[in-house]
């Protein structure tokens, strides 16, 4: 079991990720324990960090976002304690991760025109170089890994 998670647990998250909506109810009939038993499982479960919200899966073009890329940003580890503010307060940026490899960052955004973005690439690029991949499409959206863990 990792991370103290027994059957149950991984039960309750699974049908979480599946629908976030779901009953306590629906969740407690489904594992076979009371409406409350559940209740204080998702509540020990969100204290530690295991669950961390609860979100509508929105589709960002519904909002003009035509544009999603990623781009690849290369700059030197002490830029970290000012680029990590910055990268924060932009909302288009959905995720950005410190990855290894040529480019220390990998940024995932949206965009309503290919104009915006070369704007934001323009400010990324007083941090250093940059590559941008612009997607055509998602055969596989954002998703969780399974709640299962390892036998």
């Amino acid at each position: 079991m990792k991370q103290g998670l027994d059957a149950v647990d991984e039960k309750i998250i699974e049908i979480l990720q599946e629908n976030a909506r779901t009953s306590i109810k629906d969740i407690a009939s489904q594992v076979f324990l009371s409406s409350p038993a559940v209740t204080a499982r998702m509540e020990r479960l969100e204290k530690r960090g295991v669950v961390m919200g609860y979100h509508a899966h929105v589709d960002p073009e519904a909002f003009g976002y035509r544009i999603k890329a990623f781009i690849s940003l290369e700059m030197e580890p002490m830029q970290k304690q000012e680029f990590y503010p910055f990268i924060e307060t932009v909302p288009n940026v959905i995720e950005c991760n410190c990855v290894t490899g040529e480019y220390s960052m990998l940024i995932e955004v949206a965009f309503w025109s290919t104009t915006e973005l070369d704007e934001f690439i323009n400010q990324l690029q007083r941090f250093g170089k940059t590559r941008t991949q612009i997607v055509f499409s998602t055969v596989v959206d954002h998703r969780n890994p399974p709640a299962k863990s390892p036998a």
